[in-house]
């Protein structure tokens, strides 16, 4: 049986001031709505361990597709996207399991406020507008300063190469060589092509962060 709740939040920087954004939305899904896309097959895969919650953070720059990656993850209405201003949580509970999915806006002015959320990440997201050539450098940096991270040290990290229904789009293999991400050594990661608005790639993707997660549930 899945719950559905609703709330709202502010985010608070890290210097001891109190910073309202504006108040979002937490969503519940349906479990309908989750057997479209084959989650709640990836969850039952996590049986192994039973009564586990697996936080998933899922971030990268502003309109790289992060909020339609997750309503596609969840079979919502991906017709109407707004900016993400805060922060989007999907939260399932079924059969034991927990799984929460932290969406939190990519902005510039937003980014300070993500080091507030590292605490407990099991998987780390990071989506990347393919198609966006002029912005690689910058989401690169953001990408290996989040690596650097001590709370995120040895988080293992998805990378979303987006937006690959768009002809501009670079091949994630150039991505992936244009980030060096062969230079990463301390954690696992992958690079999968995607297209977030068609949810071609996406199930890959996410089969590839329960491997992971089981692997390392099972490990401690």
């Amino acid at each position: 049986m899945f719950t559905n709740k609703r709330c709202s939040f502010k985010m608070t920087p890290t210097d001891g001031d109190v910073t309202e954004l504006p108040l979002v939305t937490l969503f519940g899904v349906w479990e309908d709505s989750w057997r479209k896309m084959g989650l709640l097959s990836i969850l039952r895969k996590l049986k192994s361990a039973p009564d586990q919650e697996v936080r998933i953070l899922l971030l990268g720059l502003d309109n790289g597709g992060k909020t339609t990656l997750l309503k596609q993850l969840a079979s919502e209405d991906i017709s109407h996207i707004t900016p993400t201003q805060g922060f989007n949580i999907k939260s399932v509970q079924s059969q034991g399991f927990k799984l929460n999915v932290w969406d939190i806006g990519g902005q510039r002015k937003i980014r300070p406020y993500w080091r507030n959320y590292f605490e407990n990440t099991d998987m780390l997201i990071y989506v990347i507008d393919s198609a966006d050539r002029k912005r690689f450098e910058e989401t690169g940096q953001e990408l290996a300063e989040l690596l650097e991270e001590e709370k995120l040290s040895g988080v293992s990290v998805l990378i979303f190469a987006n937006k690959q229904d768009l002809l501009t789009a670079a091949p994630a293999s150039e991505i992936a060589e244009g980030l060096n991400l062969h230079t990463i050594r301390d954690r696992m990661w992958q690079i999968q092509s995607c297209s977030a608005l068609t949810g071609e790639g996406v199930e890959d993707g996410m089969n590839w962060v329960c491997k992971n997660v089981t692997a390392k549930k099972k490990k401690q």
